[in-house]
């Protein structure tokens, strides 16, 4: 007897609203929890529209320096910081800039003094959506060179923890507390949806073609940054410049197919030689964008967002509408798929191609509008992500690659409602690993989840059995 292969190719409506409506009420609890009344006393968090600058000081022996009183300025603000129990101080910035950093040698605890005294104070480069640390090392005063100078100000990645200047390997961004959870669930939420807009067309045309694109990050970018044309360089209102944005990108999308893949397909080209092919392009891409715009990041809005506080989250209004806006682009190609014609032949191709062409359908017809509506997804997708990071660049697809082919592969492979679903979970393992893990281990958390689903549901949260051969 034949075993039954766990493939998905048509998930249900209702078994994707379960997953989600689990998600939703499971962030709202979350949201809703008493503990987390006490937010104002926790850490800074790092998020789009916020930038963190902390650190930690301790005596010469190694123990906590307590009430040491630090001055942040610069961004037309000036902040008092205060090192707590365990020595670590932190401040939150809402402008990204250059800040000075002032230690009062009078609240050093008795016998401390600075190790370097001519390092204060130091000068702080944060960027939104990170943190920055500064080092105030304490004992005796250095002789010669070491101690002279303002010396270096360590910044690290987004999300780091800035006590020692150190890489954000080395620390977990304050530990677990309530506040800290209903915020990372909120960006995860968001992330996830955004990352589902970028993801629906790459599992739609892995369903109709088999064809894992690689080049389908550039799509991305290229949303991004033709947005970032549109506001920065011919100063077009941002609405203007993303919708024509989106429309290049299915204009990309389609010429694409046309150019490529058709005549690949028309040639009977295997999927494992087009796969290569995409990888080659997504190079390409890449590498051009840097060309053309360099490796600094893209600002597509330079001015600084509106933060909205609801209990204990903030978040930006631009956030706000992003995840506004994917989640009815979503709903939109929902209902394409389950209550038009055409949306109907898509899913028929994705089922099976030849018995679709048996019934009259024009498959090549339906894979070009997959390509087409594709781009148009991944490049809205981009105009998105690059508003909700706060910026964009050359890479930035290519990074969110990964995480993409994750959430498909997680949902169900072909299956635009588990590409949805799997996008959901893989935004909230993404920022909720912050609480427990480095910044820099994150992803690969979700890769792990990944993993474990996969071994024990391999086709997916919302897969069923399939009879093959």
């Amino acid at each position: 007897m034949r075993e039954l292969a766990t493939v998905d190719r048509s998930p249900t409506l209702r078994r994707s609203a379960s997953v989600l409506l689990v998600l939703l009420v499971a962030s709202l609890v979350l949201l809703l929890a008493p503990s987390a009344a006490h937010a104002a006393t926790g850490p800074c968090v790092a998020d789009p529209a916020t930038g963190c600058i902390n650190g930690t000081i301790r005596t010469s022996t190694g123990q906590p320096a307590v009430g040491v009183t630090l001055t942040i300025e610069g961004g037309g603000t000036t902040l008092t910081a205060t090192t707590d129990a365990e020595g670590k101080w932190t401040a939150a910035v809402t402008q990204a800039g250059d800040y000075t950093v002032t230690l009062d040698p009078a609240t050093l605890p008795a016998g401390e003094s600075l190790r370097n005294p001519e390092g204060n104070p130091r000068t702080v480069t944060v960027t939104l959506g990170s943190s920055s640390g500064a080092l105030f090392p304490l004992g005796q005063p250095t002789s010669g060179g070491s101690g002279s100078g303002p010396g270096p100000s360590a910044t690290t990645a987004p999300g780091g923890d800035g006590e020692t200047g150190a890489p954000t390997g080395t620390s977990n961004e304050g530990g677990f507390s309530w506040p800290r959870l209903a915020q990372q669930t909120v960006n995860g939420l968001v992330f996830g949806l955004l990352l589902a807009l970028a993801s629906v067309g790459l599992s739609l045309i892995y369903g109709t073609t088999g064809l894992s694109n690689f080049a389908h990050g550039e799509q991305v970018t290229l949303g991004a940054i033709l947005a970032y044309i549109g506001v920065q360089t011919f100063g077009l209102p941002l609405l203007v410049s993303g919708a024509l944005a989106v429309i290049a990108g299915a204009v990309s999308g389609w010429l694409q197919d046309a150019a490529i893949w058709h005549p690949l397909r028309r040639r009977r080209v295997g999927t494992t030689q087009q796969m290569i092919v995409t990888i080659g392009l997504s190079m390409a891409l890449q590498y051009t964008y840097q060309f053309f715009f360099g490796a600094s990041a893209l600002r597509i809005v330079t001015a600084n967002p509106d933060i909205i506080t609801i209990g204990t989250v903030r978040i930006s209004v631009t956030s706000i509408w992003s995840a506004i806006i994917a989640g009815a682009v979503l709903g939109g190609v929902a209902y394409f798929l389950l209550a038009t014609r055409t949306g109907r032949a898509t899913r028929a191709v994705s089922d099976n191609p030849a018995l679709a062409a048996a019934s009259g359908i024009t498959v090549e017809r339906v894979i070009r509008l997959v390509w087409t509506l594709g781009g148009a997804l991944a490049a809205l997708g981009g105009v998105l992500m690059g508003l909700y990071l706060n910026a964009t660049s050359w890479n930035m697809g290519g990074a969110l690659l990964l995480l993409m082919f994750s959430a498909v592969t997680l949902g169900g492979l072909g299956a635009p409602f588990g590409a949805l679903a799997g996008s959901i979970v893989i935004g909230l393992v993404v920022e909720l690993s912050n609480l427990v893990l480095p910044s820099d281990m994150r992803y690969a958390g979700a890769l792990l989840i990944l993993i474990l689903v996969l071994l024990v549901r391999p086709q997916g949260l919302l897969g069923r059995a399939e009879r093959i051969g």
